[in-house]
């Protein structure tokens, strides 16, 4: 698995509860384009229209050799699941007031792009700055065994 782009934001502005895997739908420019790491997914969300799953605000360069010249860098793209898998994610979203959002975009054993949807809830700014504090106390205790150590 060789992993195109991340969100990083994500997991600091989201609690992630589970993860899902997606194909997308992507014209032969946009593939071209996301081998050569030109995709951005750090505002993307999916939701459900028209009974698919869509991928929302994912940004992907338009490919510089491509012989067609329009720009189709933030369209809404198909995202390919299981229809229990879609039944499943409407229900979670629905009742519990979650959001879908994209964590990772890698190539599978197959080759194929593939896509980490996130079934996430947003934190709340106390809950970040909780996260902040906790990472600089873990920073420090470990700079004190080093110290200590020496």
């Amino acid at each position: 698995m060789k992993i195109i782009s991340s969100n990083k934001k994500a997991y600091f502005n989201y609690e992630i509860h589970d993860t899902f895997e997606a194909g997308m739908v992507l014209n032969g420019d946009e593939v071209k384009s996301i081998r050569a790491n030109s995709i951005n997914i750090t505002d993307a969300f999916a939701v459900m229209q028209k009974g698919e799953m869509q991928l929302l605000n994912c940004y992907i360069a338009p490919y510089r050799n491509a012989y067609s010249k329009e720009d189709y860098s933030r369209r809404t793209r198909t995202l390919l699941m299981h229809r229990r898998e879609i039944v499943k994610l409407v229900g979670e979203v629905a009742k519990k007031g979650l959001t879908l959002i994209p964590t990772k975009v890698y190539f599978n054993e197959r080759g194929y792009i593939k896509i980490e949807l996130g079934l996430a809830k947003h934190k709340k700014m106390g809950d970040k700055k909780e996260v902040l504090k906790e990472r600089d106390l873990k920073r420090e205790t470990l700079r004190d065994i080093k110290i200590r150590l020496k």
